[in-house]
């Protein structure tokens, strides 16, 4: 990314994070996809496998962060609508994804639970908005402990960070892709990296075994239809596979690096509702014809009849969808570009 495109990413970030530490109006979070059990969040009471923190939209907007203590040792933490999540061993804390501009709330959450060391980093893919506060983490642990944490990444992330030049702190120890295991004092830690991957090449789901913890950010957001562009996923054309591998491995609490807190149940919703989506850009593809709307004596160029073709699929499957998932958080955003998505994926893999 160009020096230019990342400070005009770095203010949108700022500006997001200054929204969301301005009050909100007390409007009703949407409902449940899922329709999960809401408490309220503690950093002292384990969640119910299934279970969601209450209010979470409001609280993102109105308050520093979120911490939830979701096992014995597996802590979740959110703020302006990013999450990651935190292990306390008997010695120290391993930490995966330090969330850009972050640094600071999420050791104070850290601080909030133990004072241990933070001893391992965990990075889960090679994008900046999950893993580019390390640096000033890391400058920050100096004043309380005599040694760097350990920063644990796959080949792959390793593989694309040196190729592209990344300007963020590398990791220090380099685990096979696509699967490999670590130990964290007692917790045994896997990867289970996408060989064919939707999100990036190098998107991977990390699970801590005796935890029951998967940790995959941007795979899906729990208690939400399919964040816009498949939460920012490079390609459509793997991601119904990389969801049925995730679902299938042993866990019970899920980060998905956005939304609240998943389940499998969260899964089910999004393979169905991916499956309805894929019907109603299939059904509208047979009724829009190409260029549909383009003036063809006004334009010279082909170039505008393909995306208005799209963009009219994408209208007509966001209306067929809308009386169902309607009413659920952030459908009229994200549902006409993931419809958009589809209708790529259709349109090329026949």
């Amino acid at each position: 990314m160009a020096k230019t495109h990342r400070f005009a990413y770095s203010a949108l970030l700022v500006g997001l994070l200054s929204a969301c530490s301005t009050t909100s109006n007390a409007v009703e979070d949407a409902p449940s996809t899922v329709n999960a059990t809401y408490v309220t969040q503690s950093h002292t009471k384990a969640l119910a496998p299934g279970e969601k923190v209450a209010d979470l939209f409001q609280l993102n907007m109105n308050t520093p962060y979120v911490l939830q203590k979701i096992t014995e040792h597996t802590y979740w933490y959110e703020s302006g609508f990013y999450a990651t999540i935190f292990y306390v061993g008997d010695k120290g804390v391993m930490l995966f994804d330090p969330l850009e501009m972050r640094a600071e709330p999420i050791l104070k959450s850290i601080r909030t639970v133990t004072d241990k060391p933070v001893t391992t980093i965990v990075y889960s893919h090679d994008h900046a908005d999950h893993i580019a506060a390390t640096g000033q983490l890391l400058d920050m642990l100096k004043a309380t402990q005599s040694e760097d944490p350990e920063i644990i990444a796959s080949q792959a992330t390793a593989t694309k960070m040196e190729l592209l030049k990344s300007g963020l702190v590398k990791p220090t120890k380099v685990i096979s892709w696509p699967n490999d295991s670590f130990k964290f004092e007692n917790l045994d830690v896997e990867l289970h990296g996408f060989q064919h991957a939707a999100h990036t090449d190098d998107h991977s789901a990390w699970l801590l075994v005796q935890e029951k913890v998967l940790h995959a950010p941007d795979l899906l957001n729990s208690d939400q239809p399919p964040f816009w562009n498949f939460a920012g996923s490079e390609r459509f054309t793997f991601l119904e596979q990389n969801l049925e591998t995730a679902n299938a491995l042993n866990w019970d609490y899920f980060n998905g690096g956005h939304g609240n807190i998943g389940s499998h149940a969260d899964f089910a919703f999004h393979l169905k509702f991916i499956e309805e989506l894929k019907s109603a850009v299939g059904k509208a593809m047979g009724e829009v014809p190409f260029g549909f709307g383009v003036e063809v004596d006004k334009i010279n160029a082909h170039t505008v009849m393909l995306p208005a073709w799209y963009g009219e699929i994408a209208k007509r499957a966001t209306d067929e969808l809308r009386p169902k998932y309607g009413k659920y958080y952030g459908f009229e955003t994200a549902v006409p570009a993931n419809a958009e998505m589809v209708a790529e994926y259709l349109y090329s893999y026949r």
